[in-house]
């Protein structure tokens, strides 16, 4: 009898190591089809919302900021071992030049339209640039075409952007010096219309997934707005997303949820809030100053996060894609 309920025993027990085996494969599976990217990600499987180096230290300046991904899944950052530069990132720990910008033009937001046209703010001189579509598997070297897409001498520095499906621009414009800042629109054309001035120090700016909010931070203040967004970029109803007592914000991306991922400079985190205000997360970092953050990967999913006192790069799964990547 004994020998009989041993046997049994036996039975079960193999029965559950085999089931709780595929479970396992399968959820490895699952977090590795998460993690794929076109942009060679790590073997491991990935535990959601935990940091990781994908560019080490000192590969850029500490300026750097503005990370987009293009639709080809490649990653673009402002200032690439020098000021004034944009590099691209194509693997973890493979970064090169992408292009040299002249007349002294530094770099700081970059967006994509859905031609996959690049927009830079160049806050020196008071510009928009525009490289036009980008192929990274043309082979040709010559130096990438930049124009200036618009440009308004009454701008303090443009600083980050944002972009609606339909192609208008939205840019932030802070005066570090008096903690204010202005909120520019550029329409198709290029035109740029003043939407509200004399804020607090604009920094951060992004567009709901359904494209009728427009959300803009308050770096020193610590309070993020929300707009109502008209199919032409007008703006109403502002109201107070969520205000934070302590440390900067900076950059800003949502996923397809609506949620806002918001860098904390000098908190080491990526606030993840929701479209009613409320806090959901946060996501600790290796570094202390994250400014600017966007998805990539294959699914989207993977989020990039740029980190000025290292000039490095880290990367963390979060279980949403990245609004710019419904539909691709």
């Amino acid at each position: 009898m004994l020998k009989n309920i041993s046997m049994a025993f036996a039975v079960s027990l193999l029965f559950f190591w085999q089931v709780n085996s595929a479970e396992q494969s399968n959820t490895v599976q699952n977090n590795m089809e998460l993690n794929s990217s076109s942009t060679n990600l790590p073997n491991d499987p990935v535990i959601l919302y935990q940091s990781m180096d994908w560019i080490t230290d000192g590969v850029f300046t500490q300026g750097i900021e503005g990370p987009a991904v293009d639709k080809h899944g490649v990653l673009y950052v402002v200032n690439y071992q020098k000021e004034g530069t944009i590099g691209k990132v194509t693997a973890k720990g493979d970064s090169e030049i992408f292009l040299k910008l002249t007349n002294n033009s530094v770099g700081n937001g970059i967006r994509f339209d859905s031609d996959g046209n690049m927009y830079i703010a160049d806050y020196v001189n008071h510009n928009i640039l525009k490289v036009s579509t980008i192929n990274p598997e043309d082979n040709n070297k010559k130096q990438p075409i930049v124009t200036i897409y618009a440009h308004s001498s009454l701008m303090n520095q443009p600083n980050d952007i944002a972009i609606m499906d339909n192609g208008v621009l939205f840019a932030s414009d802070p005066n570090w010096k008096k903690n204010t800042g202005n909120l520019w629109r550029i329409n198709q054309e290029g035109k740029v219309v003043l939407l509200e001035k004399e804020m607090g120090t604009t920094n951060g700016i992004e567009v709901s997934p359904d494209n009728k909010t427009l959300y803009v931070n308050e770096s020193v203040q610590g309070n993020i707005w929300k707009y109502q967004l008209s199919a032409e970029g007008h703006i109403t109803n502002k109201t107070l997303l969520i205000h934070f007592e302590e440390h900067g914000l900076d950059g800003m991306r949502t996923d397809k949820q609506g949620n806002l991922y918001i860098a904390r400079y000098g908190k080491g985190v990526i606030a993840i809030v929701s479209p009613h205000g409320k806090l959901l997360r946060e996501v600790s970092l290796k570094g202390q100053f994250p400014t600017n953050v966007t998805f990539g990967g294959i699914n989207g999913k993977m989020v990039f996060v740029t980190l000025q006192k290292r000039g490095a790069i880290e990367v963390f799964t979060g279980e949403y894609a990245g609004r710019s990547f419904i539909g691709r």
